[in-house]
Formats: structure tokens, sequence, C-alpha cells
């Protein structure tokens, strides 16, 4: 992380694409495993810990916000889905239909957060020109 307020929000963004990066290896993994018995399918809770790191104060603007975030904070965490639920009876619980449509999802997802560090840097770039 950049230890300075300009780059408050792309240091989040930064997070974000690394927790998306790290969920499709997440996503990946659960598709190699689609035929292991017992298995259970793994997600990333990444999004649960920034809204929690964000707070919940309605009066603190979301510059504020983003700028009293600690890279701590922001860790993404591999969960194991232990829900009985199972239509097989190998009692793995990877739906393959599933997982292929989070994956494209989660690369939009990850697709869209390059995006926004781009512009981040590019607003960056036009700030240091124009002083």
């Amino acid at each position: 992380m950049i230890n300075s307020n300009a780059f408050d929000y792309i240091n989040v963004l930064d997070k974000a694409a690394d927790a998306s990066w790290l969920r499709n290896e997440v996503i990946a993994n659960n598709i190699a495993n689609v035929d292991t018995p017992g298995y259970k399918r793994q997600d990333l809770n990444f999004e649960d810990e920034l809204e929690r790191a964000l707070g919940n104060s309605r009066y603190v603007s979301m510059d504020a916000k983003v700028a009293g975030l600690k890279e701590h904070e922001l860790r993404p965490r591999v969960i194991n889905d232990y829900s009985n639920f199972s239509y097989r009876l190998d009692k793995n619980n990877v739906d393959i239909d599933t997982e292929n449509v989070t994956l494209a999802a989660n690369q939009i997802k990850y697709q869209g957060l390059m995006e926004g560090l781009s512009s981040e840097f590019k607003n960056l770039q036009a700030a240091c020109k124009s002083s």
C-alpha cells in the first residue's frame, strides 16, 4: 500500500483486485474438484470485510472512511461451504454450472476494478500536470 491520502482509493481498489484474483483461484480449485468425493466448495469473503471496515456511520464522508482504512482490515478470507446441501451421493457440493457463472461474474468484476484503477491513475496524472 502507498502511504499518501492521494492514493486512498487506489489502495482500496488494489486490495479489491487482489481479492478478485484470489477468488478466481478459489473458483478454479472448486471446478478442479468437481468430481472429488466429499469436497466442499470454497469462496472468498472480501466484500463483507470491506463493508465492516468502512463502518455504518451516516455522518462520515466516504472519503474519510476510505482514508481511515487500515491495510490489516482488508484481508480476504477463504471460507468453506459446509452447508448440508448436496444433491450428490458423494457429499460433494460443487455445482459446475454455478461455479462457471460465478467465475464469469468475478472476471467481469476484476475487469471493472482494473478499469477503476486505471481511471484513478489517470486522474492523479491529470492533477499532477495541472499543478
